[in-house]
């Protein structure tokens, strides 16, 4: 963007609620205030006047990632309830808006399950620098329970007490069985509680914005104290992370490509041809939803049915982000390899599990606060400091180039699978709506 500022926060118009906030970040000066923190802590690493800075700077970046934490859980409990109450409503649409989201299902499941597989073994041909130890500084392990204590953790008894604990799992289950229980509700109340988790959800996204406009100092804070123990080699440590994590959403990328000729029965150049536009504007805005004009074109290219095309692509904008899973999964694992956490099939279940319903209430927000309240749950469902993450969010914007590029070519093979093989024949929408 021209601006220091990323892209307003929006969402579309919910049941009992109106549009989201509009929050601005200073995604760049964030940038800013990571380097310039690692650059002192650097050059003034073996310095005595260091160790006065580290006095000033280490209980202000404490301070500042506990704010972060704070809004966490309501964030992530209101964001659910209206993501899969909206899904819910979504699937009242017809028989296409089902297969639709039957897609999207499978994807998103698949998305997470594939980081689990592959971040592993990358970082295991790839190891993290040594130098990157530096980023666990203040980050605690969680104890990780074992497999009799796992199945019996997914139901919280108390959900006061759960989330005093900051027990993800068992709240993540509960707040998506009661947004599909909202959906069941007769339109009076579910209305009032649709509005009063979009207000709730609206408070955390103001206070959360706050956190964030002064993401710049606090980040600064974190990065002298990382610098201090590692000097320059951070900066190779933030290059591997971004490259490893951005991998995992280039094979999301790939997989679009697999269903829009498999499901979709699509050439893969002339899909390929047909994609270049929109994949053009997804990098240029780092936005899904300024590249929608750009995809509703490529779909027209591929010859989708126009009431197909214009009914599933604002859709998927709005509820489907497919390198989400992936991507928010790849973070976690990393820190955890980093942390020396023992990546059980447990914990990858957990945190697949936790990647997979988080994705669908982080949608329509920019990447710094989808990177706080996406892997924050994540991690702690699987036992992983979350301290790294106030650092990692400073970079956010370079992995998230390759988010919004994998979610484009996503939301355009989707849509082509939900059309089908190309057809010559085009159909009302009203028709469609009823009849799929």
């Amino acid at each position: 963007m021209a601006e220091l500022m990323s892209d307003d926060v929006t969402g579309a118009p919910e049941s009992g609620g109106g549009d989201m906030v509009a929050i601005k970040l200073p995604v760049w000066w964030t940038f800013g205030g990571l380097i310039m923190g690692l650059l002192v802590g650097a050059i003034l690493a073996e310095r005595p006047v260091m160790d006065t800075l580290l006095q000033i700077a280490d209980p202000m970046g404490a301070l500042w990632l506990r704010a972060l934490q704070m809004t966490i859980i309501p964030l992530v409990a209101a964001l659910l309830v209206i993501g899969i109450a909206r899904m819910a409503e979504a699937a009242t649409a017809g028989r296409t808006a089902r297969r639709m989201l039957g897609f999207i299902f499978v994807i998103l499941l698949l998305s997470g399950t594939a980081t689990a597989l592959a971040m592993p073994a990358l970082l295991a041909l790839f190891p993290i620098p040594a130098s990157a130890s530096a980023l666990m500084a203040g980050g605690e392990l969680q104890e990780v329970p074992g497999v009799a204590d796992f199945i019996s953790s997914l139901i919280a008894p108390n959900l006061i007490a759960a989330a005093a604990e900051t027990n993800m799992l068992p709240l993540t289950i509960f707040f998506a069985l009661f947004a599909i229980a909202v959906s069941r509700l007769a339109a009076q109340d579910k209305a009032t509680l649709l509005g009063f988790f979009h207000a709730l959800a609206n408070a955390m996204l103001t206070i959360i914005g706050w956190v964030l406009w002064v993401a710049p100092v606090g980040v600064f804070a974190l990065a002298l104290g990382v610098a201090a123990q590692s000097g320059g080699g951070t900066f190779t440590a933030l290059a591997h992370y971004i490259l490893t994590v951005s991998a995992m959403g280039v094979i999301v990328m790939v997989a679009g490509y697999a269903l829009a000729v498999i499901a979709g029965g699509r050439n893969l150049f002339s899909f390929a041809r047909a994609l270049l536009p929109a994949q053009a504007v997804a990098i240029s805005t780092q936005s899904s939803l300024a590249s929608l004009p750009a995809m509703l074109d490529s779909a027209r290219r591929l010859r989708v049915t126009p009431a197909v095309a214009d009914f599933a692509l604002p859709l998927s904008v709005a509820i489907f982000r497919a390198t989400s899973p992936a991507m928010n999964m790849a973070v976690a694992i990393y820190v955890a390899t980093l942390a020396g956490v023992e990546l059980t099939p447990a914990l990858l279940v957990a945190g697949v599990a936790v990647a997979f319903v988080i994705s669908i209430g982080s949608v329509s927000l920019p990447g710094s606060i989808s990177f706080v309240i996406s892997i924050g749950p994540i991690a702690i469902a699987m036992g992983v400091p979350v301290e790294p993450l106030a650092l990692l969010v400073a970079v956010e914007m370079l992995p998230d180039i390759m988010r919004t590029l994998g979610n484009v070519t996503m939301d355009v093979a989707v849509t082509v699978a939900t059309d089908g093989p190309e057809k010559t024949e085009t159909a009302d929408p009203a028709t469609l709506a009823a009849h799929g």
